[in-house]
C-alpha cells in the first residue's frame, strides 16, 4: 500500500511538472534565441561554413612540400635480360625483385595558382558567414512573423470573449424584457443569432491559434504545441513612431549582407581570372628522391635531388580563351554589383516608406477603436431609450470587434516591419 501511495505521489509530481512546463511563457527574445540554436536553417549554414573552412584548410597545405611513396615487385618465368658470356654459357637477369622510394616535391612558383586558391578559399569563408547571416535574419524575421501571428490571435480572442460576455448581458436583459412584453421576440433571436456568430469565429480562432503556436514551437525547436507566449498588444494608446531608426541608405549600402556577397561575388571572380593565367604560366619546383632495389645480386640504394620546370606551351593557344572568358565574367560580376547596389537603396527606401504607411495604419485603427467604441456606448444608450433597434445596436457590436482586430494586426504588421527595415540596412 505504500508503495502504490509512493508511486501515485510521483506520478502527480510528474504531471504538475510536464503541466508547468506545458505552461511556460516565451518573450520575442526567447524564441528568437531558441530557433537562432536550434532552426535547420541555422544548422545547414553552420555546416556550409564550416565547410568553407575546412575547404580554406585544404588550400593552405599546398604551401607544403609534397611527399609521395612508390614501390614495385615482380617475379618472371625468366630473366628479363639475357647475356651471351660464352659459347654455352649466359647469364640471366631480373628474374625477380623488389623496388621502392619516396620523392619530396617543393612548389617554387606556380604561376601564382597556389596564393591565389588560398585567397579564394578565404572569399568562400566571407561568403560562408554572409550567408549564415543571411539564413539568421531568415530565421529571426519568420519568427517575428510567426510570434506575432499567435499574439495576434489571443488579442482577437480576448476582444471575443469581451463580445461574449457583452452579448451575454444583453441576452439576458432582452430574454427579460420579452418576458415583461416590452420588446419583440425578433431582439431575442437577433442576439441569439449574434451570439451564435461569435461562437463560430471562436472555434475558429482557437484552431487557427493551436496550429500557430504549434508551427511556431516546431520552428524553435520545440516540436508540440504547448508553448505559450507573451501577449502584449498596448489597446489603449498607440506606440510612438521610432524617428531613430532612419538612417542615410547610401552609407548603409556596404553593410548589407547582399552588397557584401555581391562585392565576394567580384573580387572571387577576378581570382579565378587570375588562377586561369597562372595555368599558362611556367612552373618551378624542387625535390628530392630515395629509391632502393635488389635487381642485382646486392641492395642499391640511390638518392638524387632534382629541379623540374614545366612550361605548358600547348595551352597558351586556348588559355587565352579561357582568360578572356573570365575578364567577360569579371566584368559581369562589376556590373552586377553596380545594379543591384542601386536596387539595394531602392529596397531600403521601399522599407522605410512600408514601415511609415504601417505605423498610419495604426495610428487610424486606433481612432477607428475610440470612434467604435463610442458608437457602441450611444447605440447601447438608444436602444435602452428606445430609439434606434436592435439591428443598429449589433452592427455597432460588429464594427468595434473589427476595429479592434483591424489594431492589433496592424501593430503587428507594424512590428514586423520594424525588422524588415533593420534588416535591409545591414543592422
Amino acid at each position: 500500500m505504500k508503495n502504490v501511495k509512493f508511486i501515485a505521489s510521483v506520478a502527480l509530481a510528474c504531471c504538475i511538472a510536464a503541466n508547468a512546463q506545458a505552461q511556460k511563457t516565451y518573450s520575442l527574445d526567447e524564441c528568437r534565441s531558441m530557433a537562432i540554436e536550434n532552426n535547420v536553417k541555422m544548422r545547414n549554414a553552420d555546416n556550409s561554413l564550416q565547410a568553407a573552412q575546412e575547404e580554406r584548410k585544404s588550400a593552405f597545405t599546398n604551401y607544403f612540400p609534397s611527399l609521395s611513396a612508390s614501390g614495385i615487385g615482380f617475379v618472371g618465368n625468366h630473366g628479363l635480360m639475357k647475356l651471351d658470356m660464352a659459347p654455352d654459357m649466359s647469364m640471366s637477369l631480373l628474374k625477380n625483385g623488389i623496388a621502392g622510394g619516396v620523392t619530396l616535391t617543393q612548389p617554387l612558383f606556380a604561376g601564382g595558382q597556389i596564393v591565389n586558391a588560398n585567397r579564394l578559399a578565404d572569399v568562400g569563408v566571407e561568403v560562408g558567414n554572409v550567408q549564415r547571416e543571411v539564413a539568421e535574419n531568415e530565421v529571426c524575421l519568420t519568427v517575428e512573423q510567426y510570434y506575432w501571428q499567435v499574439v495576434t490571435l489571443q488579442e482577437k480572442l480576448k476582444t471575443l470573449s469581451a463580445i461574449e460576455k457583452q452579448l451575454g448581458q444583453l441576452c439576458q436583459d432582452v430574454a427579460t424584457s420579452v418576458n415583461a412584453g416590452i420588446t419583440t421576440r425578433n431582439d431575442l433571436l437577433q442576439v441569439q443569432l449574434r451570439q451564435n456568430d461569435v461562437t463560430s469565429n471562436r472555434i475558429n480562432l482557437e484552431n487557427g491559434l493551436a496550429l500557430s503556436r504549434m508551427v511556431l514551437a516546431q520552428y524553435i525547436g520545440m516540436g508540440n504545441d504547448s508553448i505559450n507566449v507573451e501577449s502584449g498588444i498596448p489597446m489603449e494608446q498607440p506606440p510612438i513612431f521610432p524617428q531613430d531608426l532612419f538612417c542615410d541608405h547610401e552609407g548603409a549600402l556596404r553593410a548589407t549582407t547582399g552588397y557584401r556577397l555581391l562585392e565576394s561575388n567580384v573580387k572571387a571572380s577576378k581570382l579565378q581570372q587570375k588562377l586561369a593565367v597562372g595555368k599558362n604560366m611556367p612552373t618551378v619546383a624542387i625535390g628530392g628522391s630515395f629509391m632502393h632495389d635488389n635487381f642485382t645480386d646486392r641492395d642499391k640504394p640511390v638518392a638524387l635531388a632534382f629541379v623540374s620546370v614545366s612550361i605548358p606551351l600547348s595551352d597558351w593557344w586556348g588559355g587565352s580563351h579561357t582568360v578572356k572568358k573570365q575578364k567577360l565574367q569579371v566584368a559581369n560580376a562589376e556590373n552586377l554589383l553596380a545594379d543591384n547596389s542601386e536596387l539595394l537603396v531602392i529596397g531600403m527606401q521601399q522599407a522605410w516608406n512600408d514601415l511609415q504607411n504601417a505605423y498610419e495604419q495604426i495610428i487610424i485603427a486606433h481612432k477607428s477603436i475610440e470612434q467604435s467604441s463610442e458608437n457602441l456606448r450611444l447605440n447601447e444608450q438608444y436602444y435602452r431609450a428606445g430609439t434606434t433597434t436592435m439591428s443598429d445596436l449589433l452592427d455597432a457590436q460588429t464594427l468595434f470587434q473589427q476595429s479592434r482586430d483591424k489594431y492589433v494586426d496592424a501593430y503587428a504588421a507594424y512590428r514586423i516591419k520594424i525588422v524588415e527595415y533593420l534588416q535591409a540596412t545591414g543592422r
